[in-house]
């Protein structure tokens, strides 16, 4: 039995990331230090094989790979897949992180609406929406897994995408008998990771997913 490999890892830090606002499907370039964990990560692969990529249509996916590619000339198929994409933040995609701390302090939070999408937030604006909220309503929002932000995705939405592109990967791999590597993002990552490695919801929302590792996995073809 053939023993494939699968490598997953997250692009580099964006502008968005940096200034802290939520991007999702926005397409937020790479910032110096973004391209220098791209790099980071493309000599951790470095005596990796593959010869497929995946990336999204986001540039921040294409161009972290692009660092990659450059150890890699035995990789001669690239493919785009937007099953792997960012999920979609909605309404709240362009808004700074403060402006939506903010927004719940006037609106008092409907958690129906906002859901999620403080799973998002950095860890000091984490604090200040568990100050304005109480710990219990804090957890809600936090945990919260079935409810997209405005117009946007829930994990639970992405987790369906996601599966459906395991699916289809797995049965790519056996069949071209081929290892992989694939350029994504945190949060699809995230359901990756939840999908492969069978874990828990309340697992699944407290990781944090790194810009300059990786995730390696085993099809048995």
């Amino acid at each position: 039995m053939t023993k494939l490999k699968i490598y997953l890892f997250r692009h580099g830090q964006t502008y968005y990331n940096k200034n802290k606002v939520f991007t999702g499907w926005k397409d937020s370039k790479l910032t110096p230090k973004g391209i220098k964990q791209a790099k980071i990560i493309a000599k951790k692969l470095k005596g990796k094989k593959f010869q497929v990529a995946f990336y999204t249509r986001l540039s921040r996916s294409k161009d972290t790979l692009k660092e990659v590619l450059k150890y890699h000339p035995e990789c001669k198929k690239l493919i785009k897949d937007d099953k792997m994409i960012e999920r979609s933040y909605g309404s709240l995609q362009g808004m700074s992180h403060k402006k939506f701390i903010e927004l719940m302090g006037k609106r008092k939070l409907n958690l129906m609406k906002e859901g999620d999408a403080v799973e998002n937030l950095d860890k000091e604006s984490r604090k200040e929406i568990e100050k304005l909220l109480g710990k219990s309503e804090y957890d809600a929002v936090h945990r919260g897994y079935n409810i997209p932000p405005p117009k946007g995705e829930s994990f639970e939405m992405v987790e369906k995408r996601v599966k459906e592109f395991i699916k289809g990967l797995k049965k790519f791999m056996k069949k071209e008998k081929v290892n992989v590597a694939i350029s994504a993002h945190g949060n699809s990552i995230r359901l990756f990771r939840k999908i492969m490695e069978k874990a828990s919801k309340k697992e699944t929302v407290k990781w944090i997913i790194p810009y300059e590792d990786y995730f390696e996995y085993t099809v048995e073809a």
